[in-house]
Protein backbone atom coordinates (compact mmCIF):
# COMPACT_ATOMS: atom_id res chain seq x y z
CA UNK A 1 0.00 0.00 0.00
CA UNK A 2 1.31 3.47 -0.66
CA UNK A 3 0.27 5.34 2.43
CA UNK A 4 0.92 9.01 3.47
CA UNK A 5 1.09 10.43 7.24
CA UNK A 6 -0.25 14.13 7.73
CA UNK A 7 1.73 14.70 11.23
CA UNK A 8 4.57 11.52 10.78
CA UNK A 9 6.57 12.90 13.84
CA UNK A 10 4.47 12.16 16.63
CA UNK A 11 5.34 9.30 19.33
CA UNK A 12 2.86 7.06 17.44
CA UNK A 13 2.44 8.33 14.73
CA UNK A 14 6.24 7.81 13.80
CA UNK A 15 6.09 4.49 15.43
CA UNK A 16 3.13 3.17 13.34
CA UNK A 17 5.17 4.46 9.88
CA UNK A 18 8.19 2.40 10.91
CA UNK A 19 5.70 -0.14 11.20
CA UNK A 20 4.40 -0.05 8.15
CA UNK A 21 7.20 0.59 6.65
CA UNK A 22 9.24 -2.71 8.19
CA UNK A 23 5.78 -4.84 6.60
CA UNK A 24 6.58 -3.47 3.18
CA UNK A 25 4.29 -0.78 2.49
CA UNK A 26 5.18 2.37 1.04
CA UNK A 27 5.54 5.19 3.24
CA UNK A 28 5.14 9.19 3.13
CA UNK A 29 4.85 11.65 5.63
CA UNK A 30 5.06 15.63 6.38
CA UNK A 31 4.79 17.73 9.73
CA UNK A 32 5.78 20.82 10.99
CA UNK A 33 7.88 19.83 13.58
CA UNK A 34 9.82 16.39 14.54
CA UNK A 35 11.55 16.12 17.74
CA UNK A 36 14.14 13.78 18.92
CA UNK A 37 14.26 10.42 18.62
CA UNK A 38 11.71 10.48 16.20
CA UNK A 39 13.78 12.67 13.36
CA UNK A 40 16.59 10.43 13.92
CA UNK A 41 14.44 7.47 13.77
CA UNK A 42 12.48 8.14 10.46
CA UNK A 43 16.03 9.36 9.10
CA UNK A 44 17.38 6.11 9.84
CA UNK A 45 15.08 4.05 7.45
CA UNK A 46 14.52 6.89 4.90
CA UNK A 47 11.38 8.04 5.81
CA UNK A 48 11.99 11.91 7.20
CA UNK A 49 10.65 14.40 5.69
CA UNK A 50 13.05 16.43 3.01
CA UNK A 51 11.48 19.36 4.76
CA UNK A 52 9.20 20.34 7.15
CA UNK A 53 5.57 21.94 6.59
CA UNK A 54 2.63 21.14 4.37
CA UNK A 55 2.61 20.57 1.17
CA UNK A 56 -0.50 19.21 -0.59
CA UNK A 57 0.92 18.18 -3.63
CA UNK A 58 1.85 15.00 -2.07
CA UNK A 59 -1.57 14.10 -1.88
CA UNK A 60 -2.14 12.38 -5.02
CA UNK A 61 -4.80 9.77 -6.47
CA UNK A 62 -1.96 7.00 -6.10
CA UNK A 63 -2.25 6.99 -2.37
CA UNK A 64 -4.16 4.14 -1.01
CA UNK A 65 -4.32 5.10 2.51
CA UNK A 66 -4.18 8.61 4.44
CA UNK A 67 -3.29 8.69 8.37
CA UNK A 68 -3.86 11.38 10.31
CA UNK A 69 -1.99 12.22 13.20
CA UNK A 70 -3.78 14.26 16.67
CA UNK A 71 -1.18 17.06 15.94
CA UNK A 72 -2.71 17.97 12.76
CA UNK A 73 -5.53 20.81 12.56
CA UNK A 74 -8.88 20.32 10.93
CA UNK A 75 -7.86 22.96 8.26
CA UNK A 76 -4.63 21.36 7.64
CA UNK A 77 -3.84 21.82 3.53
CA UNK A 78 -2.85 18.15 3.32
CA UNK A 79 -6.04 16.74 5.00
CA UNK A 80 -8.15 19.24 2.73
CA UNK A 81 -6.74 18.28 -0.50
CA UNK A 82 -7.28 14.50 1.01
CA UNK A 83 -10.79 15.10 1.60
CA UNK A 84 -11.16 16.78 -1.66
CA UNK A 85 -9.85 14.10 -3.35
CA UNK A 86 -12.38 11.59 -2.18
CA UNK A 87 -9.05 9.53 -0.58
CA UNK A 88 -9.82 7.05 2.52
CA UNK A 89 -8.91 8.95 5.62
CA UNK A 90 -8.11 6.69 9.04
CA UNK A 91 -7.09 8.13 12.07
CA UNK A 92 -4.44 6.18 13.93
CA UNK A 93 -6.78 3.91 15.90
CA UNK A 94 -8.80 3.19 12.69
CA UNK A 95 -6.05 2.16 10.61
CA UNK A 96 -4.71 -0.26 13.20
CA UNK A 97 -8.37 -1.71 13.60
CA UNK A 98 -8.39 -2.15 9.80
CA UNK A 99 -5.10 -3.88 10.09
CA UNK A 100 -6.37 -6.34 13.39
CA UNK A 101 -9.73 -7.00 12.11
CA UNK A 102 -9.06 -10.81 11.73
CA UNK A 103 -6.96 -10.95 14.22
CA UNK A 104 -8.14 -11.79 18.16
CA UNK A 105 -7.56 -8.31 19.70
CA UNK A 106 -6.48 -7.85 22.91
CA UNK A 107 -7.18 -4.48 24.57
CA UNK A 108 -5.35 -3.06 27.78
CA UNK A 109 -7.57 -0.30 28.63
CA UNK A 110 -7.69 2.02 32.13
CA UNK A 111 -6.40 5.76 33.51
CA UNK A 112 -3.51 4.44 34.79
CA UNK A 113 -1.14 0.99 34.39
CA UNK A 114 -2.35 0.27 30.66
CA UNK A 115 1.37 0.61 29.56
CA UNK A 116 3.30 -1.06 32.23
CA UNK A 117 0.52 -3.98 31.66
CA UNK A 118 0.74 -3.78 28.15
CA UNK A 119 4.68 -4.14 28.39
CA UNK A 120 4.38 -6.91 30.87
CA UNK A 121 2.67 -9.03 28.29
CA UNK A 122 4.96 -8.45 25.51
CA UNK A 123 8.04 -9.09 28.03
CA UNK A 124 6.55 -12.90 28.76
CA UNK A 125 5.27 -13.77 25.35
CA UNK A 126 8.70 -12.19 24.02
CA UNK A 127 10.44 -14.24 26.57
CA UNK A 128 8.71 -17.81 25.30
CA UNK A 129 9.62 -16.97 21.73
CA UNK A 130 5.71 -16.38 21.03
CA UNK A 131 4.78 -13.80 17.87
CA UNK A 132 2.56 -11.35 18.28
CA UNK A 133 1.49 -7.75 16.67
CA UNK A 134 1.11 -4.92 19.30
CA UNK A 135 1.10 -1.43 19.99
CA UNK A 136 2.54 -0.20 23.13
CA UNK A 137 2.83 3.48 24.72
CA UNK A 138 6.48 3.44 25.34
CA UNK A 139 10.00 1.74 24.37
CA UNK A 140 10.92 -2.03 25.58
CA UNK A 141 13.77 -3.75 26.05
CA UNK A 142 14.33 -6.36 23.26
CA UNK A 143 12.16 -4.62 20.76
CA UNK A 144 12.78 -2.42 18.12
CA UNK A 145 9.88 0.03 17.65
CA UNK A 146 6.59 0.40 19.57
CA UNK A 147 4.14 -0.86 17.06
CA UNK A 148 5.05 -4.26 14.96
CA UNK A 149 2.34 -5.06 12.25
CA UNK A 150 2.30 -8.33 10.40
CA UNK A 151 0.24 -10.45 7.98
CA UNK A 152 0.33 -13.74 9.39
CA UNK A 153 0.16 -13.16 13.41
CA UNK A 154 -2.82 -14.48 15.07
CA UNK A 155 -2.56 -11.98 18.60
CA UNK A 156 -2.69 -8.13 18.59
CA UNK A 157 -1.69 -6.61 21.75
CA UNK A 158 -2.65 -2.72 22.17
CA UNK A 159 -2.65 -0.29 24.67
CA UNK A 160 -6.27 1.39 24.61
CA UNK A 161 -6.03 4.95 24.98
CA UNK A 162 -8.63 6.97 26.30
CA UNK A 163 -7.98 10.41 24.40
CA UNK A 164 -9.55 11.68 21.48
CA UNK A 165 -8.61 9.58 17.92
CA UNK A 166 -7.97 12.75 15.48
CA UNK A 167 -8.85 16.62 14.79
CA UNK A 168 -11.60 15.10 12.40
CA UNK A 169 -12.71 11.84 14.62
CA UNK A 170 -13.22 12.69 18.28
CA UNK A 171 -13.98 9.28 19.65
CA UNK A 172 -11.50 8.02 22.00
CA UNK A 173 -8.75 5.84 20.73
CA UNK A 174 -9.87 2.56 22.19
CA UNK A 175 -13.34 2.46 21.42
CA UNK A 176 -12.49 1.59 18.05
CA UNK A 177 -10.24 -1.16 18.79
CA UNK A 178 -13.49 -3.93 19.67
CA UNK A 179 -11.70 -6.17 21.91
CA UNK A 180 -11.68 -9.76 21.73
CA UNK A 181 -9.94 -9.89 25.03
CA UNK A 182 -9.89 -6.69 27.11
CA UNK A 183 -8.30 -5.86 30.38
CA UNK A 184 -9.44 -2.70 32.47
CA UNK A 185 -7.25 -1.47 35.27
CA UNK A 186 -8.52 1.77 36.78
CA UNK A 187 -10.72 4.55 36.27
CA UNK A 188 -9.36 7.64 37.40
CA UNK A 189 -10.20 11.58 36.12
CA UNK A 190 -8.33 12.27 33.65
CA UNK A 191 -8.00 14.42 30.30
CA UNK A 192 -10.27 17.20 31.87
CA UNK A 193 -9.85 19.50 28.88
CA UNK A 194 -11.67 16.91 26.48
CA UNK A 195 -13.85 15.22 29.17
CA UNK A 196 -15.05 18.46 31.61
CA UNK A 197 -16.53 16.34 34.43
CA UNK A 198 -15.99 13.07 36.17
CA UNK A 199 -19.27 11.55 35.14
CA UNK A 200 -18.37 12.26 31.33
CA UNK A 201 -15.18 10.20 31.57
CA UNK A 202 -16.57 7.46 33.06
CA UNK A 203 -19.07 7.03 30.28
CA UNK A 204 -16.30 6.59 27.96
CA UNK A 205 -14.97 3.39 29.53
CA UNK A 206 -18.57 2.04 30.02
CA UNK A 207 -18.86 2.73 26.02
CA UNK A 208 -15.41 0.43 25.80
CA UNK A 209 -16.81 -2.36 27.75
CA UNK A 210 -19.42 -2.13 25.37
CA UNK A 211 -17.66 -2.42 22.82
CA UNK A 212 -16.15 -6.03 23.41
CA UNK A 213 -17.21 -8.63 20.94
CA UNK A 214 -19.60 -11.22 21.90
CA UNK A 215 -18.50 -14.03 23.83
CA UNK A 216 -15.48 -11.87 24.55
CA UNK A 217 -14.27 -11.05 28.27
CA UNK A 218 -13.41 -8.77 30.79
CA UNK A 219 -10.46 -8.72 32.67
CA UNK A 220 -10.63 -6.11 35.68
CA UNK A 221 -9.07 -4.55 38.89
CA UNK A 222 -11.77 -5.60 41.40
CA UNK A 223 -10.02 -3.18 44.05
CA UNK A 224 -11.22 -0.58 42.10
CA UNK A 225 -14.49 0.87 42.80
CA UNK A 226 -15.13 2.98 39.27
CA UNK A 227 -14.09 0.06 37.46
CA UNK A 228 -16.31 -2.56 39.50
CA UNK A 229 -19.35 -0.83 38.57
CA UNK A 230 -18.75 -0.04 35.24
CA UNK A 231 -17.94 -3.81 34.09
CA UNK A 232 -20.75 -4.93 36.87
CA UNK A 233 -23.30 -2.46 35.21
CA UNK A 234 -22.88 -3.82 31.88
CA UNK A 235 -25.03 -5.81 30.21
CA UNK A 236 -22.88 -7.13 27.31
CA UNK A 237 -22.54 -11.23 26.62
CA UNK A 238 -19.06 -11.04 28.09
CA UNK A 239 -17.16 -13.36 30.58
CA UNK A 240 -15.98 -10.77 33.56
CA UNK A 241 -12.59 -12.25 35.43
CA UNK A 242 -12.17 -10.10 38.34
CA UNK A 243 -7.99 -9.33 39.54
CA UNK A 244 -7.04 -8.12 43.02
CA UNK A 245 -3.51 -7.09 44.47
CA UNK A 246 -1.78 -10.81 44.99
CA UNK A 247 0.34 -11.50 48.21
CA UNK A 248 4.06 -10.09 48.60
CA UNK A 249 6.46 -9.15 50.91
CA UNK A 250 9.41 -6.27 51.01
CA UNK A 251 12.31 -7.43 52.68
CA UNK A 252 15.75 -5.51 52.28
CA UNK A 253 14.19 -3.47 49.21
CA UNK A 254 13.44 -6.51 47.62
CA UNK A 255 9.73 -7.56 46.71
CA UNK A 256 9.18 -10.78 46.97
CA UNK A 257 6.08 -12.72 45.04
CA UNK A 258 4.29 -15.08 46.23
CA UNK A 259 3.62 -18.11 43.77
CA UNK A 260 2.99 -21.71 44.32
CA UNK A 261 6.37 -22.30 44.64
CA UNK A 262 7.30 -20.52 46.82
CA UNK A 263 7.95 -16.97 47.27
CA UNK A 264 10.10 -14.96 44.19
CA UNK A 265 12.51 -11.66 44.06
CA UNK A 266 11.08 -9.51 41.31
CA UNK A 267 12.43 -6.00 39.96
CA UNK A 268 9.13 -4.27 39.69
CA UNK A 269 7.38 -2.73 43.14
CA UNK A 270 4.71 -1.24 44.91
CA UNK A 271 1.16 -2.15 45.20
CA UNK A 272 -0.05 -1.27 42.00
CA UNK A 273 2.81 -2.67 39.55
CA UNK A 274 1.73 -5.98 41.71
CA UNK A 275 -1.56 -5.29 40.46
CA UNK A 276 -0.44 -4.59 37.09
CA UNK A 277 1.11 -8.17 37.02
CA UNK A 278 -1.70 -9.80 38.57
CA UNK A 279 -3.59 -8.45 35.50
CA UNK A 280 -1.11 -9.42 33.00
CA UNK A 281 -0.84 -12.67 34.17
CA UNK A 282 -4.79 -13.55 33.50
CA UNK A 283 -4.28 -12.58 29.94
CA UNK A 284 -1.54 -13.81 29.33
CA UNK A 285 -3.24 -17.15 30.41
CA UNK A 286 -6.04 -16.40 28.27
CA UNK A 287 -3.66 -15.92 25.75
CA UNK A 288 -2.52 -20.07 26.40
CA UNK A 289 0.54 -19.11 28.55
CA UNK A 290 0.41 -21.43 31.45
CA UNK A 291 0.94 -19.48 35.30
CA UNK A 292 4.59 -21.20 35.66
CA UNK A 293 5.66 -19.85 32.24
CA UNK A 294 4.16 -16.74 33.28
CA UNK A 295 6.55 -16.45 36.73
CA UNK A 296 9.39 -17.58 35.25
CA UNK A 297 9.06 -14.45 32.71
CA UNK A 298 7.96 -12.21 34.87
CA UNK A 299 10.94 -12.62 36.83
CA UNK A 300 12.73 -10.87 34.41
CA UNK A 301 10.79 -7.83 33.35
CA UNK A 302 12.23 -4.77 34.75
CA UNK A 303 9.70 -2.39 34.06
CA UNK A 304 8.37 0.53 31.05
CA UNK A 305 10.18 2.94 30.20
CA UNK A 306 9.75 6.19 32.05
CA UNK A 307 7.59 4.19 34.77
CA UNK A 308 9.49 3.78 37.96
CA UNK A 309 12.38 3.92 35.79
CA UNK A 310 15.56 3.84 37.67
CA UNK A 311 18.25 5.99 36.62
CA UNK A 312 21.11 6.18 38.91
CA UNK A 313 22.05 4.25 42.37
CA UNK A 314 24.69 3.80 44.60
CA UNK A 315 25.26 2.50 48.00
CA UNK A 316 23.58 5.10 49.76
CA UNK A 317 21.09 6.30 47.18
CA UNK A 318 18.86 5.78 44.34
CA UNK A 319 17.16 7.91 41.88
CA UNK A 320 13.26 7.45 40.05
CA UNK A 321 12.04 8.64 37.03
CA UNK A 322 8.22 8.32 36.42
CA UNK A 323 5.44 9.64 33.92
CA UNK A 324 3.50 10.19 36.61
CA UNK A 325 1.48 13.55 36.25
CA UNK A 326 -2.40 12.74 37.66
CA UNK A 327 -3.46 12.45 41.22
CA UNK A 328 -4.43 8.35 41.56
CA UNK A 329 -0.61 7.88 39.65
CA UNK A 330 1.56 10.40 42.22
CA UNK A 331 -0.49 8.68 45.05
CA UNK A 332 0.35 5.42 44.08
CA UNK A 333 4.11 6.16 43.03
CA UNK A 334 5.16 7.95 45.98
CA UNK A 335 3.29 5.11 48.63
CA UNK A 336 5.40 2.29 46.76
CA UNK A 337 9.09 3.72 46.51
CA UNK A 338 8.12 4.62 50.33
CA UNK A 339 7.38 0.78 50.89
CA UNK A 340 10.15 0.01 49.11
CA UNK A 341 12.45 2.21 50.94
CA UNK A 342 10.98 2.64 54.43
CA UNK A 343 14.26 3.60 56.38
CA UNK A 344 15.36 6.39 53.66
CA UNK A 345 14.47 9.65 53.19
CA UNK A 346 11.50 10.09 50.01
CA UNK A 347 12.57 13.08 48.78
CA UNK A 348 9.38 13.58 46.38
CA UNK A 349 9.32 15.90 43.38
CA UNK A 350 6.44 16.59 41.29
CA UNK A 351 6.09 18.75 38.28
CA UNK A 352 2.91 20.64 37.55
CA UNK A 353 2.62 20.30 33.89
CA UNK A 354 -0.65 19.47 31.81
CA UNK A 355 -3.32 21.43 31.58
CA UNK A 356 -5.66 19.20 34.22
CA UNK A 357 -2.89 20.09 36.84
CA UNK A 358 -3.63 23.68 36.44
CA UNK A 359 -7.60 23.25 36.97
CA UNK A 360 -8.65 24.26 40.47
CA UNK A 361 -11.54 21.84 40.45
CA UNK A 362 -8.68 18.93 39.24
CA UNK A 363 -6.13 20.17 41.29
CA UNK A 364 -8.10 19.48 44.55
CA UNK A 365 -7.92 15.83 43.39
CA UNK A 366 -4.16 16.44 44.72
CA UNK A 367 -5.01 15.80 48.30
CA UNK A 368 -3.03 13.81 50.24
CA UNK A 369 -0.77 12.56 47.07
CA UNK A 370 2.70 13.33 48.31
CA UNK A 371 1.45 12.36 52.07
CA UNK A 372 4.02 9.10 51.97
CA UNK A 373 7.30 11.64 50.54
CA UNK A 374 9.43 12.64 53.67
CA UNK A 375 10.40 15.93 51.67
CA UNK A 376 7.50 17.11 49.16
CA UNK A 377 8.08 19.38 46.51
CA UNK A 378 5.81 20.58 43.53
CA UNK A 379 7.29 22.53 41.01
CA UNK A 380 5.56 24.50 38.52
CA UNK A 381 6.11 27.61 36.11
CA UNK A 382 3.39 30.25 36.31
CA UNK A 383 4.17 31.01 32.32
CA UNK A 384 3.07 27.39 31.47
CA UNK A 385 -0.14 28.06 33.16
CA UNK A 386 -0.86 31.66 31.31
CA UNK A 387 0.67 29.53 27.48
CA UNK A 388 -2.39 26.96 28.37
CA UNK A 389 -4.30 30.34 28.87
CA UNK A 390 -5.97 29.05 32.06
CA UNK A 391 -6.37 31.26 35.30
CA UNK A 392 -3.20 31.96 37.18
CA UNK A 393 -2.44 29.19 39.99
CA UNK A 394 -0.80 30.88 43.24
CA UNK A 395 1.17 28.62 45.97
CA UNK A 396 -1.94 29.14 48.12
CA UNK A 397 -4.13 27.00 45.75
CA UNK A 398 -1.35 24.68 45.50
CA UNK A 399 -1.03 23.91 49.41
CA UNK A 400 -4.59 23.90 49.54
CA UNK A 401 -4.97 21.20 47.47
CA UNK A 402 -2.32 18.99 48.47
CA UNK A 403 -2.93 19.59 52.32
CA UNK A 404 0.60 18.47 53.13
CA UNK A 405 2.23 20.26 56.03
CA UNK A 406 5.87 20.28 54.90
CA UNK A 407 5.30 21.05 50.97
CA UNK A 408 7.85 23.03 49.53
CA UNK A 409 6.66 24.51 46.22
CA UNK A 410 8.97 26.47 43.47
CA UNK A 411 7.89 28.28 40.60
CA UNK A 412 11.35 29.26 39.33
CA UNK A 413 13.63 27.04 37.35
CA UNK A 414 16.93 28.31 39.31
CA UNK A 415 15.37 28.30 42.87
CA UNK A 416 14.29 24.43 41.87
CA UNK A 417 18.22 23.70 40.72
CA UNK A 418 19.72 25.41 43.49
CA UNK A 419 17.67 23.30 46.06
CA UNK A 420 18.46 20.25 44.92
CA UNK A 421 21.85 21.11 44.36
CA UNK A 422 21.81 21.40 47.72
CA UNK A 423 20.51 18.19 48.81
CA UNK A 424 22.74 15.44 50.65
CA UNK A 425 21.14 12.39 48.68
CA UNK A 426 22.84 9.85 51.45
CA UNK A 427 20.18 7.37 52.89
CA UNK A 428 17.93 8.58 50.64
CA UNK A 429 15.83 8.59 47.86
CA UNK A 430 14.98 10.89 45.03
CA UNK A 431 11.47 10.44 42.88
CA UNK A 432 11.03 12.57 40.11
CA UNK A 433 7.14 12.47 38.62
CA UNK A 434 6.70 14.54 35.65
CA UNK A 435 5.71 14.22 31.65
CA UNK A 436 7.51 17.62 31.62
CA UNK A 437 11.38 18.69 32.12
CA UNK A 438 11.75 19.50 35.71
CA UNK A 439 12.28 23.21 34.76
CA UNK A 440 15.03 21.85 32.57
CA UNK A 441 16.71 20.40 35.39
CA UNK A 442 20.18 18.72 34.76
CA UNK A 443 19.35 14.98 35.12
CA UNK A 444 23.02 13.99 34.14
CA UNK A 445 24.91 15.89 36.32
CA UNK A 446 22.24 14.48 39.37
CA UNK A 447 23.13 10.93 38.26
CA UNK A 448 26.84 11.28 37.92
CA UNK A 449 26.53 13.17 41.61
CA UNK A 450 24.80 9.62 42.61
CA UNK A 451 26.83 7.77 40.78
CA UNK A 452 24.47 6.20 38.35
Amino acid sequence: MNIHFIAIGGSAMHNLALALNHKGDIITGSDDVIFEPSKSRLAQKDLLPAEFGWFPEKITNKLDAIILGMHAKADNPELLKAQELGLPIYSYPEFLYEQSKNKTRVVIGGSHGKTTITSMILHVLNYHGREVDYMVGAQLDGFERMVHLTKENDFIILEGDEYLSSTIDRRPKFHLYKPNIALLSGIAWDHINVFPTFENYVEQFQIFVDSIVKGGSITYNQDDENVCKVVEASENAIRKLPYTVPEYSVEDGQTLLETPEGSMPIEVFGQHNLSNLSGAKWICQNMGVDEDDFYEAIATFKGASKRLEKIAESATSVIYKDFAHSPSKVAATTKAVKEQYPDRTLIALLELHTYSSFNPEFLNLYKGALDAADEPIVFYLPESVAIKKLAPVSEEQIREAFQCKNLQIFTNSDDLKTHVDAQNFNNSVLLLMSSGNYGSLDLKALKDRIGG
